[in-house]
């Protein structure tokens, strides 16, 4: 989301005439874009903005702005603890940007951190900041109103909004006609997307009719809003890929029912049994909290059996950080010790690699149509891209170019990642 939101931000600027720069020594302008998710992203920014600070110093007429979430939850108090920043700017006030920049220029400093239950960005047409053409991301809709008790987007993005169905077919239709070939449509919650007559399975559907030559990717789904509708498009469509990302925090039901996730463990596991029957050779990935307030030894086991009958293809895992201001952090005490946090989560990661490299194991000597991306990281002699399962595969570069559908045997894996060669038609 942040990504995409930098896209946004750069089709505004430029919009006044701005241009982007290589490098923030040459700039006149520097935003750094937020999260406010965990507090550790909030570090990191507060170390970041520090290097901006000494190059203020060089540069007094060098103009800091902090943008997103983090703008949004902490407002006056970054403009008091870091006097040299000049720009407070939340997630719906992008458009303001080159005013807020008028401001700075004349003396005062540029703050608007108001939240809109109508902005969407619609209109505009994001800067690609892709340099290899391939994949790009279509915000579909903005905001939450789960209020999830640990989170704090519904109060850092405001009201949950559906963006215009027809423009975001057009954006998508825009993007492979410029010569990109994979998409990913985002929400904090795709799944509950809902625009007069669409529901987001008949969004998925439109796009995927745009060309078979696209490939459409989602993120992020809410389990309760997993429905057999979006299941059977997935399904049915062989360029929507078979990747599921289905959030579960928890294997307990007790600590899910303290985070308001809304299902219970066994409602979870039905729509991962549900899908696996729809969608045989579908990969399923989720996100996992460890020491969520109040967690016992017995429900973090709970999250581990869960894991095993889940068979995660990967997950992102984290351990619980309290939230200024969310529910989790008014009515529940944070009363896991930081050790035993930090021990379950090393257990939950120990398993999810086991179950990893079985997943990828079980890919080898099958042939999967690759969405080539650009050569691998460690060698120009190979090349790397993804499989419709999101699976990151390696690959003998030859002649291959970026955007290209190459068909690739697998040989080899890690929990990580797998590896092939390159073969000349699927096998059957």
């Amino acid at each position: 989301m942040n990504f995409s939101d930098s896209e946004i931000v750069a089709a505004v600027i430029k919009e006044a005439g701005h241009n982007l720069c290589e490098s923030p020594k040459l700039a006149d302008v520097i935003f750094v874009n937020t999260c406010s998710i965990r507090e550790n992203a909030e570090l990191r920014v507060r170390n970041r903005i520090q290097e901006f600070k000494s190059l203020k110093k060089k540069n007094p007429s060098l103009i800091v702005g902090i943008l997103g979430c983090m703008a949004e939850r902490l407002k006056t108090q970054l403009l008091e603890e870091e006097q040299f920043v000049d720009i407070i700017a939340g997630p719906d006030a992008y458009r303001d940007l080159p005013k807020l920049i008028s401001h700075v220029e004349s003396g005062i400093k540029g703050v608007n951190v108001l939240l809109s239950h109508e902005e969407t960005y619609s209109d505009l047409n994001p800067v690609r900041l892709d340099d290899k053409g391939v994949s790009a991301f279509i915000s579909i809709m903005r905001g939450c109103q789960n209020f999830c008790t640990y989170c704090v987007v519904p109060y850092t993005r405001g009201k949950e909004r559906s963006r215009d169905a027809r423009s975001i077919i057009n954006e998508a239709a825009l993007l492979f006609n410029q010569g990109y070939r994979e998409i990913t449509l985002l929400g904090q919650n795709v799944n509950s997307y809902k625009w007069q007559e669409y529901t987001f399975a008949d969004l998925l559907k439109e796009i995927a009719q745009i060309n078979p030559l696209l490939r459409v990717r989602f993120a992020t789904s809410h389990p309760k809003d997993m429905s057999d509708a979006l299941i059977e498009a997935i399904a049915t469509y062989p360029n929507i890929c078979k990747s599921v990302h289905l959030p579960v925090q928890s294997g307990s039901t007790a600590v899910l029912a303290r985070m308001n996730r809304k299902y219970t463990r066994e409602v979870y596991l039905e729509r991962i049994r549900t899908i696996k029957n729809r969608i045989p050779d579908v990969s399923i990935t989720t996100d996992i909290i460890a020491g969520f307030c109040g967690e016992t030894e017995q429900d973090h086991q709970g999250t581990l059996s869960l894991m095993n009958e889940a068979g995660f293809d990967f997950a992102y895992m984290f351990k619980y950080s309290e939230r200024p201001d969310t529910k989790a952090a008014k009515q529940y005490a944070d009363d896991v010790p930081e050790e035993i946090k930090s021990k379950r989560l090393q257990e939950i990661i120990n398993l999810q690699n086991k179950l990893s490299l079985k997943s990828n194991k079980n890919d080898m000597g099958k042939v999967f149509e690759i969405l080539a991306e650009g050569p691998s990281k460690r060698s120009k002699d190979y090349f790397s891209g993804r499989n419709s399962q999101n699976k990151m595969v390696i690959f003998p570069a030859k002649n291959t170019k970026a955007g290209e559908y190459i068909h690739v045997l697998i040989t080899d894996c890690t929990s990580a990642s797998l590896k092939g060669e390159i073969h000349p038609k699927p096998m059957v």
